[in-house]
């Protein structure tokens, strides 16, 4: 049902069946005792229903057959004046109803069971933390959100550690790259490595030059072998023309360095 403003009425709870009680006045400041009540004569048995309308809500009490009104309570807050809960049992509250006029007065409410006083409570509640969200996003609305200032100050400076995943998966500190990068990606000298020692007397030359002197020996050896056949060779043939021993001493050595020159 919509009223002038344009606001629907919404049914938040409905119980039917509830209690009344004519309570005695409070004496002190001490909350409210439904062991004060006389809780066997009730003065009036009907229905409950709270009706929502834009952010106000109240507690109607109206008969069960007609729906006629009996009283009306506005809730402005929970807890507050006009609702408030007794202190020594969870099934009766301490109504404050108005009529058209704008008087008030305070009566006795009850429940027959401990369940209907619980979803009371909790329609309440849900009902003024709507509103309260309510006002919330509407003071957002009007005041703006202060901006986040996630800008560097003067002088600050961050640190960020990487790491860079190789294809075999494992991983490598930036600060282990950068080292590689600074050595130029060569590999240091292997330890203990033998020194040239070169142009000082009594120096034991260094184990490179000992493949080049081998190779001259294996040269000379090879020659001297091939001077000796060509030489047992001629021999052979002076001793066979000539039959003399002491040419056969001599010629080699001539007839060897003939055979070089040809």
């Amino acid at each position: 049902m919509a009223s002038e403003t344009g606001e629907y009425e919404s049914v938040v709870l409905v119980k039917q069946e509830v209690f009344v009680y004519k309570i005695p006045p409070r004496q002190s400041n001490r909350s409210y005792r439904a062991a004060d009540w006389n809780l066997t004569e009730p003065i009036w048995t009907g229905r409950l229903r709270m009706v929502s309308k834009g952010r106000s809500l109240c507690v109607k009490l109206e008969d069960k057959t007609s729906g006629s009104l009996f009283a009306n309570c506005p809730i402005e807050s929970y807890p507050g004046v006009a609702i408030e809960a007794v202190s020594d049992s969870s099934r009766y509250f301490v109504l404050r109803i108005q009529d058209d006029n704008g008087r008030t007065a305070f009566i006795g409410l009850g429940f027959g069971d401990r369940s209907d006083s619980f979803d009371l409570n909790v329609a309440l509640q849900d009902h003024f933390k709507w509103v309260k969200n309510e006002e919330k996003i509407e003071k957002e609305k009007v005041e703006p959100k202060q901006q986040l200032d996630l800008g560097f100050k003067e002088g600050e400076t961050i640190k960020i550690n990487m790491k860079i995943t190789k294809k075999d998966g494992s991983e490598v500190s930036s600060r282990l790259n950068n080292k590689k990068a600074a050595s130029g990606g060569l590999l240091p000298p292997p330890p203990g490595g033998n020194k040239i020692n070169s142009g000082t007397p009594g120096s034991t030359s260094s184990p490179s030059h000992q493949p080049s002197a081998t190779l001259n020996a294996g040269a000379a050896a090879a020659t001297g072998g091939a001077q000796t056949e060509w030489g047992e060779f001629t021999s052979a043939g002076v001793q066979s023309g000539t039959g003399d021993p002491a040419a056969t001493a001599t010629t080699p050595s001539k007839t060897n360095a003939n055979w070089v020159q040809f």
